[in-house]
């Protein structure tokens, strides 16, 4: 069987350079195109060079249309307006679309959502096996201690140049929670907290915001009862673990019918 022929968006930054690493690693699938924004010094260069795995015969390209010519797959960790258009571009030309960018509003994602009921679209706020096996963990927690025992507060921290808070992974975390509580996050998280509060409003789910130095990624989710604390986390080391989720996610909608997916779909969580 001939293997998966992938592009990878923001082909030049620390997430695209591993990723096409990743790719390389991978049975099943190729690098079949790179691309950059318009005016990057990376343009030009050879893919795998740039990532340091040797030549890979992909030059990164600013011209989209191009670098999806023959592709089966996208794998996108951008920005949200990027993916939006990504994911139509996607729908048209029947490509998987793999997105892993975070930040999206309730109207970006409706637009990816419709998208996705022409082509297959993988979409989730973490890629790693370890954060969908803890956001499965979330939810049991949450249906089996109630909100009139425990309160649930979800602490994250991102390297310094992390430009979307929460979290794309501790909002997914939130919904786990969310869900196991039947309730809707929407309605019932708090995202800022600041000067004469008052008590913590009862069945709330709290979020808590950290930036600096270089941290992949760090998770915990606390839930707080009297005279006992059960905390839940996931450390991130190595950005691969988000590539090689992303290739797999990849490889596991090839052949699927059009839809919006997750990497619980992907996984069987």
């Amino acid at each position: 069987m001939a293997p998966m022929k992938l592009v990878v968006l923001g082909a030049a930054g620390r997430m695209g350079r591993t990723l096409v690493t990743v790719i390389s690693e991978t049975e099943g699938a190729v690098l079949s195109g790179a691309v950059e924004r318009e005016g990057s010094e990376a343009i030009g260069q050879d893919a795998g060079l740039l990532a340091g795995i040797g030549t890979s015969g992909v030059l990164i390209t600013d011209d989209i249309d191009a670098a999806l010519a023959g592709a089966d797959g996208i794998i996108d960790f951008t920005a949200p307006a990027a993916s939006v258009a990504m994911a139509e571009r996607a729908a048209s030309g029947s490509l998987v679309h793999v997105v892993g960018t975070t930040g999206c509003s309730t109207d970006q994602d409706a637009a990816i959502a419709a998208s996705a009921e022409r082509t297959p679209i993988v979409k989730s706020g973490n890629m790693s096996l370890g954060v969908n096996l803890l956001a499965g963990l979330v939810e049991k927690a949450a249906r089996a201690l109630g909100p009139d025992a425990f309160d649930i507060e979800i602490l994250e921290m991102h390297h310094k140049h992390k430009v979307d808070a929460p979290s794309g992974t501790a909002l997914l975390l939130g919904e786990a929670a969310a869900k196991g509580r039947g309730i809707s996050l929407a309605d019932k998280s708090v995202r800022v907290r600041d000067g004469h509060t008052g008590p913590r409003p009862e069945g709330t789910i709290g979020f808590a915001t950290l930036r600096g130095g270089s941290v992949t990624g760090e998770h915990s989710v606390i839930l707080a009862g009297e005279g006992e604390r059960i905390e839940i986390s996931h450390l991130a080391t190595d950005r691969a673990i988000f590539a090689r989720g992303a290739v797999r996610a990849a490889l596991w909608a090839k052949d699927r019918a059009p839809g919006l997916y997750t990497m619980a779909d992907v996984l069987g969580l």
